[in-house]
């Protein structure tokens, strides 16, 4: 693998670089971070990737090992603990359709609260009470990579923030952020990551409904929900034209999207990016709406 050595205290400052391979993730050995280098672009070396993990799918939020889906066998958890020695397996079993509360069970180990670094940023959640949207890293920092390259500071809703997956990164990256979360523990955390990331200037957070607490024009909106198409009528109230709402979903909405649209009396231009496989044959798409 194409790497270039970049000191780990200096990974926020070069997350929006270019050069970044976003398709493979980042290790750290030491005080030194190995960066993926995209084909074209200079390397500083290549090494060889580690070792893989062949078992049931999982991913890491801080210490603990998450496992979505089909609950695991008494195997699948041993070899996951013989693999990254957690500190706990949580299986999530289910997700609360509005608050986005997860059901779970402790399988090894324990879990609760956790310190999350990614891609330069720290989350402080418990992945046992809250949702962490791992799956959408790259998703995460094309948008905070597309208000980097922006022109002007932008007005950005994030109209189901969580603990900020989202917000955090687009604050980073220059945007002032309307944070709105309905779940009253996932705004706690979302508070604290805010403090936490040095953004309390750049961030206001509102805790409720979002299409109550949605205020003036936007600049950007982000609807990271699958159901967000239900509620779209609701951003469209607070655009103009060369606003962009980034609208996620199972599968794509276009001529959903685009019927709203004319019926607040806009046109769009939509792209439609896959985020993720989300079930079999099935993706978690983004549409990016660029009123008109």
């Amino acid at each position: 693998m194409r790497v270039r050595a970049v000191p780990k205290g200096r990974i926020r400052e070069i997350v929006n670089e270019d050069w970044i391979d976003r398709t493979r993730r980042l290790f750290i050995e030491g005080d030194t971070a190995w960066v993926p280098v995209r084909n074209e672009d200079v390397c500083d070396c290549e090494i060889s990737p580690r070792l893989l993990y062949q078992g049931k799918g999982f991913f890491m939020i801080g210490d603990v090992a998450v496992i979505h889906g089909e609950k695991p066998s008494r195997n699948d958890v041993d070899e996951i603990v013989g693999f990254r020695r957690p500190r706990g397996v949580l299986w999530i079993e289910s997700l609360h359709d509005v608050t986005r509360t997860p059901g779970t069970q402790v399988l090894w180990g324990d879990a609760g609260e956790v310190q999350h670094r990614e891609n330069g940023y720290t989350y402080i959640l418990d992945p046992g009470k809250v949702m962490f949207a791992q799956g959408n890293r790259n998703e995460k920092m094309r948008i905070a990579r597309l208000i980097h390259e922006s022109e002007t500071a932008e007005r950005v809703a994030d109209m189901f923030a969580g603990i900020g997956y989202f917000t955090i990164p687009m604050a980073g990256s220059g945007a002032r952020v309307h944070a709105m979360e309905i779940n009253p523990v996932a705004f706690d955390y979302l508070n604290r990551n805010i403090h936490g990331n040095g953004l309390s200037s750049r961030i206001y957070s509102s805790l409720g409904d979002c299409r109550d607490l949605l205020t003036g024009i936007y600049d950007r909106i982000v609807m990271g929900h699958f159901n967000a198409i239900s509620m779209l009528p609701s951003a469209l109230l607070h655009v103009r034209d060369g606003s962009i709402i980034h609208l996620h979903s199972i599968g794509t909405v276009e001529e959903q999207i685009n019927e709203q649209v004319e019926g607040a009396g806009f046109s769009a231009l939509i792209h439609v990016h896959k985020v993720k496989k989300y079930r079999p044959h099935t993706w978690h798409m983004v549409q990016d709406v660029t009123i008109l």
